[in-house]
Formats: C-alpha cells, sequence, structure tokens
C-alpha cells in the first residue's frame, strides 16, 4: 500500500511540475487566460503566452515577491509571440520579469510600450525587462507624444533588448524622477541595441532621456552601460541626462548625428565609449558637457565630424543665474586619458557662446559664462591629414587647466594654443575604425600627469593597466586593442538578428495599359525598379509610394510622359509612410491644379524620401506639398526642370520648432514660370535640438518667377539653420529679394547671379519664438 501512494505521489509531482515549473511555465492563450493566471501566481511562476499575435493586449503585471522567487512572463517560444495592435505591459511590484516578447505593428494607447508603473500605488522596483524586441511600433500621427519605455520606482533593468525605428514625437527611453520613491533608483540600462531612430525634424527626439530640468538636483545612480547606438538619429542629443551621479560606461555609437550631453546632470562618470563616424555625413556627434563635477575618461572618438553642439568634444558656455531649463557654467570637470582619430576641430571650447545675439534674445538666453576649475590632461589627437584647426575657442579657456596632451598632426605643427604639445606618435591601424599607438616618442610618453584622484584611472578603454606604464590616450597597451572586436549579436535577444534580410532588386517593365502602373508598384518589393517601356502614360489616379521605388524611362534619351488627369487638388505621387521615390528621365504633365508630390495629410508615422533625376515637371498647382506632421528626411531634385506651376516646392506647414523636412537639394535645375513659394522651407521657432534643416541650391536657374509672390521674397527660408545658395542665376523675378538669409547661422551665399531679381540680403540676427 505504501509503494501504491508513493507512486501515486510522484506522478502527481511529476504531472505538476509539466504544467507549472519554470522550464515550462504556465501557457496562457489569451489574454483572459493570463489576467487569470497573473492573479493566481505565485513566487516561481513561469507564465508563458502562446505562440501567435496577440492583438490589442493591454497587459498589467503585478506581483510581490521575492529576488529568489521572482515571476516571470515569457514567450512560450522566443521569436513566435507578436504583440500588435494597442499592445502594452505595465510592470508593478517586486521582482517580476517579462522576456521574449516582440511589439510590432501597431502603437501603444497608453503613452508608452514598456512601462514600470501601473499606477502610483503601483510601481515596479527591482523588475527587469529583458530578450525584448520593439520595431517600428509608432503612433499613427507622428505628433502624438509618448515613450516606448519608462523606467520607474527603482533598481529595476532594461538589458539585452532591441529597440528601433521610433520616428513620432518623445524620447525612445525615458527615467522618471517624479517623487522619492522614484529618485537615487540606480537602475541598469545594458547590453541593449538601439537601432536606427531617424531624424525627426523637431525637439524631443532622444534616444534616452533621464530626468528633466526639474530633476537636475535629483540623484539617479542609473547605469547605462554596454549598450549598441546605431543610427540614433532623431536630434542632436542621442542622450540626455538630466540628474546627477549616472554612469556611462562602455557604450558604441555607429554613425549616429547626435552626442551624448551631460544637458542638466553633475557627477557622471562618462568611460570607455567608442564613437565611431565616418566621411558619409557632417552630424555625426560626441560628447558636451554641461554642469559640473564630470569625469570624461579613456573615450575613443573616431571621424567625428560635428560642428558645435555636436563637437567630439563640446564644451559649453553656461548661463549667468540660469533658469532651470538652460545651462549652468561647466565646472570641476575632469576630462582625461581620451582619444580622437582623424576627427574635425575635436575640441570645441566655450559652445554656444552668443553675446553678438544679444539684440534679439532675452537675458535669460545670453550663454556668456565659460568654463572654470577644469583640466583636460593627457590626452591623444592623431590625424593621419592635418586639421588646421583641431581646437576652437568660441569664448575663454582661462578657467581650464591644460597639460600633458598630445597632437600629432600629420607634420603640421599646432600653435594657436598653448594647450597641445606637438609630437610623433606611430599608430597602428587595427581595423576600419580602430587606431591604437604602437611606439610614443619617449619625450611625451613616459610622463602623464598626474592630478588630484588621477591615480583611479587605472586601467585603459580595453581594461589594460595602467599602473606599471601610463601614456596619454585612451589606449595604454597595442595588444589588448589587438584583441577587441565588436560583436553587434551581443547586444539585444540572442534569439532576433540585427541582420536584415539580402535582397535582390529586379527589373519590373510596364506599359501604358490603364492600372499597370499602378499594380506594378503595388506588388514590387521594396528596391525594385519599375521600368516605363511605353511613351505616353494616362494617370488618371494618384501612384501610392509606401516602398522604396524606383521608376524611370527605359530609354533615359527619350522620356516617358505621365499625363495625370485626376481631380482637383489630387496627387500625381501619394507618398506614404516609408516611401521612399527616385524617379528618373520622365515627364510629368498635371492640369494646372493638381499636386505633384505629397505626403499623406494625415497619419504620417513616419519620413519619406523623394529623389527626382533628369525629370520635367509642368503644370501643376504644388511641385511639392507638406501637410502638418509630415517629414521628409531626404528631398533630392537634380538636373530636373519645373514649368508653368502655380506653387513651387512648399515645405512650410509645422510649427514650434518642428519642420518638414531634414536635407533638401537642388541641383542644376530650372524653374520658370512659377507663379508663387517658389522654394518655402520654413521652420516656425527656434531650439538647438536638431540640425534644424539643410537647404542646398546650386548650379540652378530661376526665371520669370514669383509673379503672384505675396512676400516678395522669392526663395523662403525663414528659420532655417543650414542654408547654401551658390552659382544660380535668377531672371526676371519682379519680388524685393531673391533671398533673405540668417547670417548668424549657418546661411550662405556665393556666385550667383541676378538680374531683375531683388537682392539676396543677410540679416546677422534674426527674432525667433523661443520655444523652452
Amino acid at each position: 500500500m505504501k509503494n501504491i501512494l508513493l507512486a501515486i505521489t510522484v506522478i502527481i509531482a511529476l504531472a505538476s511540475c509539466t504544467v507549472n515549473t519554470p522550464e515550462k511555465g504556465i501557457v496562457v492563450n489569451d489574454i483572459s487566460e493570463l489576467n487569470t493566471a497573473i492573479s493566481k501566481a505565485v513566487p516561481g511562476d513561469h507564465i508563458l503566452l502562446a505562440d501567435g499575435i496577440w492583438k490589442d493586449a493591454a497587459i498589467k503585471f503585478y506581483g510581490d515577491v521575492s529576488e529568489t522567487a521572482p515571476i516571470t512572463i515569457s514567450a512560450e517560444t522566443p521569436g513566435k509571440v507578436f504583440l500588435e495592435g494597442n499592445s502594452f505591459i505595465q510592470l508593478g511590484g517586486e521582482f517580476l520579469t517579462v522576456s521574449n516578447l516582440y511589439f510590432r505593428n501597431g502603437y501603444s494607447p497608453s503613452g508608452a510600450i514598456i512601462r514600470f508603473m501601473i499606477n502610483e500605488d503601483s510601481v515596479a522596483n527591482h523588475c527587469r525587462v529583458t530578450n525584448t524586441v520593439i520595431k517600428d511600433y509608432n503612433q499613427l500621427n507622428r505628433y502624438t507624444n509618448d515613450r516606448w519605455i519608462e523606467l520607474y520606482g527603482k533598481h529595476n533593468q532594461f538589458d539585452h533588448n532591441y529597440i528601433s525605428g521610433k520616428s513620432n514625437d518623445g524620447e525612445t527611453l525615458r527615467v522618471f524622477f517624479t517623487g522619492n520613491q522614484h529618485i537615487d533608483n540606480h537602475h541598469q540600462i545594458v547590453k541593449n541595441y538601439f537601432g536606427p531612430r531617424p531624424r525627426k525634424g523637431g525637439p524631443r527626439g532622444e534616444t534616452i532621456r533621464i530626468g528633466d530640468s526639474k530633476t537636475r538636483f535629483s540623484p539617479g545612480y542609473v547605469n547605462v552601460s554596454e549598450n549598441y547606438f546605431e543610427a540614433c538619429n532623431g536630434e542632436v542629443e542621442i542622450i540626455s541626462d538630466k540628474t546627477n551621479f549616472n554612469s556611462f560606461n562602455h557604450n558604441i555609437f555607429y554613425k549616429s548625428e547626435g552626442s551624448l550631453v551631460l544637458r542638466h546632470s553633475n557627477y557622471a562618470k562618462v568611460n570607455g565609449n567608442i564613437f565611431i563616424g565616418g566621411d558619409d555625413s557632417e552630424f555625426y556627434g560626441g560628447i558636451r558637457i554641461v554642469n559640473a563635477g564630470h569625469l570624461i575618461t579613456n573615450n575613443y572618438f573616431y571621424k567625428i565630424k560635428g560642428e558645435e553642439f555636436r563637437s567630439p568634444l563640446a564644451i559649453m558656455n553656461g548661463i549667468p543665474m540660469t533658469p532651470l531649463n538652460r545651462y549652468l557654467q561647466v565646472s570641476d570637470v575632469v576630462i582625461a586619458f581620451n582619444t580622437w582619430v582623424d576627427c574635425t576641430s575635436p575640441w570645441q571650447i566655450g559652445i554656444g557662446q552668443n553675446l553678438e545675439s544679444a539684440s534679439v534674445l532675452p537675458a535669460s538666453e545670453i550663454r556668456s559664462a565659460p568654463p572654470i576649475r577644469s583640466i583636460v590632461a593627457n590626452n591623444l589627437i592623431y590625424n593621419s591629414k592635418a586639421d588646421k584647426i583641431p581646437v576652437i575657442n568660441h569664448s575663454e579657456m582661462d578657467g581650464i587647466l591644460f597639460k600633458n596632451n598630445i597632437i600629432d598632426n600629420n607634420g603640421s605643427v599646432y600653435s594657436e594654443y598653448d594647450v597641445l604639445q606637438n609630437g610623433e606618435v606611430k599608430m597602428e591601424q587595427i581595423n576600419e575604425w580602430l587606431f591604437a599607438p604602437a611606439d610614443f616618442n619617449d619625450s611625451i610618453s613616459q610622463v602623464v600627469y598626474n592630478g588630484f584622484d588621477f591615480s583611479k584611472i587605472d586601467k585603459d578603454i580595453f581594461a589594460a593597466s595602467r599602473s606599471d606604464k601610463n601614456s596619454p590616450g585612451a589606449i595604454n597597451a597595442l595588444s589588448s586593442a589587438k584583441k577587441f572586436t565588436i560583436d553587434k549579436n551581443k547586444y539585444g535577444p540572442d534569439w532576433f538578428s540585427l541582420e536584415g534580410e539580402v535582397y535582390e532588386p529586379q527589373i519590373i517593365k510596364t506599359t501604358a495599359v490603364e492600372g499597370e502602373l499602378a499594380n506594378k508598384i503595388q506588388q514590387a518589393q521594396s528596391g525594385d525598379i519599375i521600368e516605363l517601356t511605353d511613351a505616353i502614360y494616362q494617370l488618371n489616379a494618384p501612384l501610392v509610394i509606401n516602398k522604396g521605388i524606383t521608376i524611370r524611362s527605359k530609354d533615359a534619351t527619350t522620356k516617358a510622359q505621365l499625363i495625370f488627369t485626376n481631380d482637383k487638388d489630387s496627387v500625381a505621387f501619394k507618398m506614404k509612410p516609408k516611401g521612399n521615390l527616385r524617379l528618373e528621365h520622365i515627364i510629368v504633365k498635371g492640369l494646372d491644379s493638381q499636386i505633384a508630390f505629397a505626403p499623406l495629410a494625415t497619419n504620417m508615422s513616419s519620413a519619406y524620401e523623394l529623389d527626382v533625376v533628369g525629370c520635367e515637371i509642368t503644370n501643376f498647382a504644388f511641385i511639392s506639398k507638406a501637410y502638418r506632421g509630415s517629414f521628409a528626411n531626404n528631398i533630392s531634385f537634380k538636373n530636373t526642370s519645373f514649368i508653368n506651376c502655380l506653387n513651387g516646392i512648399v515645405l512650410a506647414a509645422d510649427e514650434k520648432g518642428d519642420y518638414n523636412a531634414e536635407m533638401v537639394k537642388i541641383d542644376h535645375c530650372a524653374f520658370e514660370n512659377i507663379g508663387q513659394n517658389v522654394i518655402d522651407f520654413y521652420r516656425g521657432g527656434y531650439d538647438e535640438s536638431t540640425i534644424g534643416g539643410y537647404l542646398t541650391i546650386k548650379n540652378s536657374s530661376f526665371t520669370n518667377c514669383g509673379q503672384n509672390e505675396k512676400s516678395n521674397i522669392l526663395l523662403k527660408t525663414k528659420g532655417i539653420i543650414n542654408v547654401l545658395i551658390a552659382d544660380n542665376s535668377f531672371k526676371n523675378n519682379p519680388v524685393s529679394y531673391t533671398a533673405l538669409l540668417w547670417g548668424e547661422k549657418n546661411n550662405h551665399h556665393t556666385n550667383n547671379t541676378t538680374i531683375n531679381s531683388g537682392e539676396i540680403k543677410v540679416e546677422e540676427q534674426q527674432k525667433l519664438k523661443i520655444l523652452y
């Protein structure tokens, strides 16, 4: 009898293990079963979401257990559980874990996709989200503000996650400090992949934000380390640190158009980070320093080309008696043992000094306080080509002590400021971006400056010891540098591939048979080429572009004609989110009342791109027209003629610091008889969070344009930061001004010819509404 009872007990135990153990867990099939499982969960439970699509899953995960027996929600099979529609997850309680989920094809209605708080009475502490993917989970309207991840409480961890594609307003990840239960929190943000965040065209596009202006005196102790940031281009601040005692260690910033910014923080530790740029962008940034007490050590910068706010090293001027949301004077900062290789003007000091703008700015905006009580020591600048201006002083440097900083400027002696020692450093190239000293000239390598507490900087960027032999720069041992490689697979979930599938574009031929062109575009894959084989195509409906498509004539010398006959105000090429159109060697004709190119009027959740080469655009009401909330990453017209249109290229639909396109390039184009708004590129209000718009007009002609222009300005660029008008001809355009440029910003004109067209006037200072 005892043996029978024992056997039954064993069978029951084994059966229960197959249903409810950490190895297999409790499988739930819908949100009702999940809520029941959460409500009944006991310490150690492992709840598994069944494989498949979970639509509109509003998950509120509460539990209060111990570190030794956490409650976990995970996927039945990693990579096979998809949260879509209006799904989100909120955590509240102690020692909860979420893992292996995949958010896609939707957006959160709650203001966050993952929130470490259910409500003020249910905050998460000691909780973890890991091995989870959020990809392109954007609000329909780019103006709708949300954060994808919100950290509250204390001692929470966000690790090994893949986060990519946020295009709407708001930070990707934000740490909140809304009361005592959220400060001094020691959150861990580690080993994540923060993938492409596209240019936003306005403020509030950070990838990580810690706190806000009102929390600048709060302790954080947040650790942001060993993450990979790739193409995080949302705005000038990739990371915006606005609390104190936070650490940023051993992160990699790869071709990201922004900086790690110590915005309102004090006593940050920034150690061992790698910033990799290149020759393909002037906007790759480094580290920008504001406030007090930071320790910047062992960081490596390669081909960082950004200027001013995006400089490789930007030390800012402050504002005397600054308001909470502006700039405190830099003080008591140590910048030691860092390396800059082939960076453009790597040290820029006194960034933001703006005394010249005192006439158009309030006193609370004048950044006149230079850095004080700071040390820049034992750093290395190496250039394979001489940099004429390795140091730019925008203000005063007397408050900085410079000691034992070395420059090898490819044989060019630097002498403008007494802040660098010239020397020769034999560098060994280890890979495409990593250069390490193979040998220092003895006269400069054997002595390093030993400032207060410098003995604590006892390792280099790759953990090689500095105790026996110590040299300037981030790398102290060639052997350790040779062992270092970047393995992207160690960032993000182990089940998710960071490499997309390789697709070989197809050439798809199409005739002028009614509807065939539209059908071929709809059926094509992103990257395909649509080739027009007939001479004339009649279009009675818009062509919808929601992917990357090239449309071209079969023969570039005999251009196919697209004649658009749809209703008034209809759009020939309707650009949808992620639409990327390249048009080659085509004549596009309208009936004077339509629009050639335009995004959707609403729900432009992400950016579009437009590239027109060798075309003719005639008889439209608008060549291109933006709508509020729309944004083009790139608009380019080259070798193209625009004839007999009522309006030209209108990118003027937004306010409050937002704008409708980032890069606009016009090269070797001809504008003839464009009635008004020939180019209207506008930014309403001014802040310094973004590139600010980039307009280049070169080698083009403007003839008999602007007959109906009410502003009396042919090329309108109000508020746009970067404008170049060069090598153009303007003839018989009845306006007072060809252009009115903002001289104090990066607005320039050169070698233009104007005949009966008004002058190009430069106003050094323009008064704009400050948005803070």
